[in-house]
């Protein structure tokens, strides 16, 4: 492989390890030769994800860690210096929404469930804020690491039903702009924050409103694809070599961009 996009030896921590998004990218980095900490809230999901790397022969620790708790997130930093003495990637995985934030199709705006709108826009935005903190710390110790967030086609324009989800991913795109832009004058070129903004991608979470009891499309998922120009939905394994590329040598002067993965939905009209 091309030195210029490698990350091998390169200490990756990634929140939201246990999950369908952190596991892959996960998989894909020891595949690569990164050192991998995987970081979950759930003791079983991360003992799964961690049996899955060094099944594969990967370099891979896992350790129970809390995004929305600095405290937590500094013992787990301290462990990581312990172990592998420096933290040289951050992947802010960590997110996702629930079903109280989420309209129902008949249902308005004032209706949403208030404690479900803190939970989602906490988890996505202090998720993402909180752990660049506590590793951003280290990486401007070292004067040198790479932080990528995960943005949404939500970041770009109003996409219904989902207004907490929303919100917080248009946080994270500013945010990732004020880090980058905080972390190059403050600590030079050596430490770059960048986000990728996935496309449409059917998962657990989205799963019910994107596809049928009789596996049919729905009419969100018709819309959809009539706005996606590959007029298809993204497999999660393609956002893998995005965030490796933004994390390697190959991007050295690459920081504060979000990028689409998107398969052409944020530049195309509908017309």
């Amino acid at each position: 492989m091309n030195e210029i996009f490698s990350i091998a030896g390169k200490v990756a921590v990634i929140t939201g390890a246990g999950g369908v998004l952190g596991g892959s990218i996960a998989k894909s980095f020891v595949e690569a030769g990164a050192k991998v900490v995987a970081i979950d809230i759930r003791q079983e999901q991360l003992d799964v994800r961690i049996k899955e790397l060094t099944d594969i022969g990967g370099e891979a620790i896992g350790i129970i860690g809390n995004v929305l708790d600095i405290e937590s997130l500094e013992k787990v930093a301290q462990e990581i210096l312990a172990k592998w003495g420096r933290i040289d990637i951050l992947l802010n995985i960590a997110g996702g929404n629930m079903p109280g934030a989420t309209l129902a199709p008949d249902q308005a705006f004032h209706d949403m469930k208030i404690s479900d709108w803190e939970k989602v826009t906490s988890l996505n935005l202090n998720g993402t804020v909180y752990p660049s903190m506590v590793f951003g710390k280290v990486m401007s110790e070292q004067k040198s690491g790479s932080i990528i967030n995960i943005s949404s086609m939500a970041a770009y324009s109003a996409i219904t039903r989902v207004p907490g989800y929303s919100v917080a991913k248009t946080g994270i795109s500013n945010f990732t702009q004020w880090l980058a832009t905080e972390m190059a004058l403050k600590y030079g070129d050596g430490i770059r924050v960048n986000a990728l903004a996935p496309g449409f991608f059917i998962g657990d979470q989205n799963r019910a409103v994107l596809i049928n009891p009789d596996g049919s499309l729905t009419e969100r998922s018709q819309k959809v694809l009539a706005k996606t120009p590959m007029n298809r939905f993204g497999d999660i394994t393609e956002l893998n070599g995005a965030v490796q590329f933004l994390c390697s040598p190959a991007a050295s002067f690459i920081t504060g961009v979000v990028l689409p993965v998107d398969g052409g939905f944020s530049a195309f009209s509908g017309v």
